[in-house]
């Protein structure tokens, strides 16, 4: 048995989000700053940059966080590895190389809550059913998800949207159903959401931070020829093409 006001609205922090066993608590105000960070922390804090956490109120259910999230288990709250074996540790290890992602995920389950590291990064909720063929995501954003959801490693289709792209030759791929937790340097209000039904989105540059898998994903000349591109200015775009979901961001 034990209490808590994680949970709980109090005069500094309340959860502003929720999904599944998924909360975000935001600090609505940070006392613990000093004289000489003070005005920094108000004006960031007026900007809606705040420090936040999620916490994961585990009911005999499983999530599988990165690597190091961690910070209180609160309760009978277990941990494990993701690992089933030798060889799926080579092939998670080898996962983790190519995306640069942490290859070793830790699970937890049991009766209680899981807090993770604050931050100040923007906290997504994503269900990866909606997502065709699952959700492609980009290096740094993964933070959480259901265990039923399962974590891989996706190739690109042609050398040319990794070469040319900047998006790298591999990402993590989120496929099955359960919730996903991002972490995004964007808000979701200001990320574009397209959804294409046998469609095409093209985009000047690498600012796309998810998209379905069922896309192919390329990267093409803006017109048809070489010198049609240089006296457009625009040059090479990436190119989502068919049918699903692409999460772009206004930044790179």
């Amino acid at each position: 048995m034990f209490t808590e006001n994680i949970l709980s609205q109090s005069g500094s922090h309340n959860v502003v989000d929720q999904r599944g066993c998924f909360n975000v608590v935001e600090f609505t105000k940070d006392y613990s700053v000093t004289h000489d960070t003070a005005t920094s922390k108000y004006f960031a804090s007026q900007m809606n940059l705040r420090k936040r956490q999620v916490v994961a109120a585990l009911n005999g259910n499983a999530v599988t966080i990165q690597a190091g999230a961690m910070q209180m288990m609160i309760g009978q709250v277990n941990a494990a590895t993701n690992v089933k074996g030798a060889g799926d540790f080579m092939k998670k290890l080898t996962g983790g190389k190519v995306t640069g992602e942490s290859a070793i995920k830790p699970v937890y389950t049991g009766f209680g809550l899981l807090v993770m590291e604050p931050t100040y990064k923007y906290i997504l909720f994503e269900n990866v059913e909606d997502w065709n063929g699952g959700m492609v995501i980009d290096d740094g954003l993964f933070l959480a998800c259901d265990s039923s959801v399962e974590i891989g490693v996706i190739a690109r289709s042609n050398i040319s949207s990794a070469v040319l792209g900047n998006e790298g030759l591999f990402n993590s791929i989120l496929k099955g159903s359960g919730i996903a937790v991002l972490e995004s340097r964007v808000p979701a209000e200001e990320l574009f959401v397209v959804d294409l039904q046998n469609d095409v989105l093209k985009i000047d540059g690498n600012m796309a931070i998810a998209w379905s898998a069922s896309l192919e994903f390329t990267v093409e000349r803006t017109t048809k020829t070489l010198v049609g591109s240089a006296a457009s200015g625009e040059g090479l775009v990436n190119v989502y093409r068919g049918t699903g979901r692409v999460l772009v961001s206004p930044v790179g």
